[in-house]
């Protein structure tokens, strides 16, 4: 808490150099006497204030990739992988009090101190006026870029902990003991806060970035309105909103954190939150993506995996709300795409080595858009059995290759996503079959460099990524979706759908997403091909289409890990045995068996939430532990 004449160390990402976006890494140390002495000082202190952000690309520091069960690697790490243990750790149950991992409270275990960077945001907004040559719009638009800033370490702190405590200005150096003794506060005042400091936050930002090539990255309002429905939308849900696992939650001071009764009319401000935040978007032009390349020749479903991929991994297109601009692709591209060229076989780059598991192959639809055990059309039962590709699947499966019927017949999505034995990746330099067998391209060659379930991850990679002589010579990065259109209309769905019920107003968006996706909308797939016909027909049976529709549009993109908490769904999906193929066979026959990785282990109510670490609880008695540490 002594601040006076401190140097702030200045938090360094490494970057990979760039010229079309903001480059938030400040050029040497910033101290308090000086920070704030002209606008080249200022300006330095606020890329400070934005080094704090999570690199949600980087599977080190986010633990919605690996910790929980969209992603999988083998076990033990090797040092040579380039993996990090501590998500999967989470993953496997494995998470403590003593020295939590991936710790956004204190900032350890490769987790970022958040409380740290709440008080350089506060330090911004407190000096700011003494930049004596700063434009005042300028200086307007910088105090609602760290608004944002705080009102965002806040919400990342909430999604983990609950109830925080609100750092709304800096504690003195002079304070008392008990002063700096602070509580946490109660999360519908948690909430209120940060939904006061976004919408305080909108009103001074700009609609969208004119100087493309030195501004990409900062905040506009477009990227407030919809985080803010995000915040809405979570603290609507099972996990915040009338929680009865919570209800014994109380401050030494006697202050309920959780509320103890389910409120409806949370979900009325998540809506309204959602609708603000698409005309936002679409008023500027933010849409879903379509790959516009017409010089490609391509096929029409080439053309539509472009679509889906893309989306993704065009850098800066025309869906992306939020962009991340520090760790933009390049490390998850590398750990996703296996070594697609034969004539380049070394282990060294790229490693292939992050997979998704059985399950999740399992939970994209069918081509008519529908669950695989809901479609009447689909052979579920069967769906392990051995099927040789004919003419029919050219372009998504190899003619003439056996594979698994679960690959068959599937929706866009599954083929664009997912990479299996017997697909094919597109890329700009070539089609290339995916072959995953032992002996062949691309199955294990050594203790790491492989896929452990023998899917990969093809959504992540960039379809300009090219490797020759074992090294990536070409690849494009792009900027990591915080937020893109089709997670908001999703979210409004969501929203929609626990207001209104099955309607007009719920299917729309959810239906854009679909059409793009190249599937019929919920209502001609469960019309026509649906074993429960009805079930879209009430608020129960729809959620549980919405829940699974964005669990396919946004797979790997660190949405499940978050979204199964919300929902008080972990407990069910993520205690549930990790499969996928044996990979060590030669033949079919033997390949397709479903192997067990691992029993995963979720204890319920302990981990839907993050511990504190113990130590934090001894120097500041009045912090409360949740619930089961």
């Amino acid at each position: 808490m002594k601040k006076s004449r401190l140097i702030w160390t200045i938090l360094v990402f490494t970057l990979v150099a760039c010229k079309d976006y903001l480059d938030i890494v400040p050029d040497n140390v910033a101290t308090i006497d000086n920070a704030f002495t002209n606008r080249n000082e200022a300006e330095k202190f606020l890329f400070t204030c934005y080094s704090y952000l999570p690199q949600e690309s980087h599977v080190y520091e986010n633990p919605a990739l690996l910790g929980g069960d969209e992603l999988w690697t083998y076990w033990p790490i090797t040092g040579l992988s380039r993996l990090p243990s501590i998500p999967q750790e989470i993953a496997r149950g494995n998470q403590g009090i003593v020295d939590p991992l991936l710790n956004y409270w204190d900032g350890n275990q490769a987790g970022k101190p958040l409380f740290r960077a709440l008080r350089d945001c506060n330090i911004f907004l407190e000096k700011i006026d003494q930049a004596v040559d700063l434009d005042p719009f300028m200086k307007t638009r910088w105090i609602g870029e760290v608004e944002f800033l705080k009102a965002y370490y806040h919400f990342y702190l909430m999604r983990m902990y609950g109830a925080i405590p609100i750092i709304d200005k800096n504690i003195p150096i002079s304070a008392s003991k008990e002063e700096v003794r602070i509580y946490r506060r109660p999360i519908d005042e948690v909430t209120d806060y940060i939904v006061s400091l976004i919408d305080s936050a909108a009103l001074k930002l700009p609609d969208q970035i004119q100087n493309r090539a030195t501004e990409l990255g900062h905040i506009t309002r477009p990227i407030a309105l919809a985080i803010k429905a995000r915040v809405l939308v979570m603290v609507a849900s099972p996990l915040f909103n009338g929680n009865p696992d919570y209800n014994n939650i109380v401050n030494n001071d006697g202050i309920e954190l959780f509320s103890h009764v389910s409120d409806p009319s949370k979900w009325e401000k998540a809506l309204a939150a959602c609708e603000e935040a698409i005309v936002a978007c679409e008023d500027v032009g933010i849409k879903l993506y379509k790959f516009s390349n017409l010089l490609v020749d391509i096929s029409d479903r080439q053309r539509l995996e472009m679509d889906l991929r893309n989306a993704l991994c065009d850098p800066w297109n025309e869906e992306l709300i939020w962009g991340f601009t520090n760790g933009t692709g390049s490390g998850i591209q590398l750990q996703a795409m296996p070594r697609l060229n034969p004539a380049y076989p070394s282990n060294e780059t790229p490693l292939g080595q992050i997979s998704p598991t059985l399950s999740i192959a399992e939970s994209f639809y069918t081509r008519n858009g529908l669950p695989i055990n809901e479609d009447r059309t689909w052979d579920y039962s069967g769906r392990f059995a051995l099927k040789t590709a004919g003419n029919s699947e050219l372009d998504y499966i190899q003619q003439g290759y056996t594979t698994a019927s679960l690959h068959f017949q599937r929706e866009p999505r599954f083929y664009s996503s997912v990479a299996f034995d017997g697909a094919l990746w597109y890329m700009e330099n070539g089609i290339w079959p995916v072959q995953a067998k032992s002996g062949q391209p691309q199955s294990r060659k050594s203790a790491f460099g492989y896929s452990i379930t023998g899917y990969f991850p093809k959504k992540l990679v960039n379809w300009k990524f090219v490797v020759q002589s074992g090294q990536a010579v070409s690849q494009e990065q792009y900027p990591w979706p915080i937020m893109r259109l089709a997670d908001l209309y999703l979210l409004h769905a969501e929203a929609a759908n626990e207001v209104y019920g099955p309607s007009e107003t719920t299917f729309k968006y959810l239906n854009m997403v679909r059409v793009r996706a190249g599937i019929p909308t919920v209502q001609e797939s469960w019309t026509n091909f649906a074993r429960s016909p009805s079930k879209i027909q009430d608020q129960d049976g729809l959620r549980e289409v919405i829940y699974q529709e964005r669990g396919a549009e946004l797979a790997f993109e660190g949405h499940r890990f978050w979204d199964l908490r919300r929902w008080k769904k972990a407990a069910e999906e993520l205690n549930k045995p990790i499969y996928g193929w044996d990979i060590e066979q030669e033949y079919a026959e033997n390949y397709y068996r479903r192997k067990l990785i691992y029993s995963q282990r979720f204890t319920a109510p302990r981990d839907y939430l993050w511990p504190i670490k113990e130590y934090s609880l001894v120097v500041n008695p009045n912090l409360v532990q949740n619930l089961g540490w």
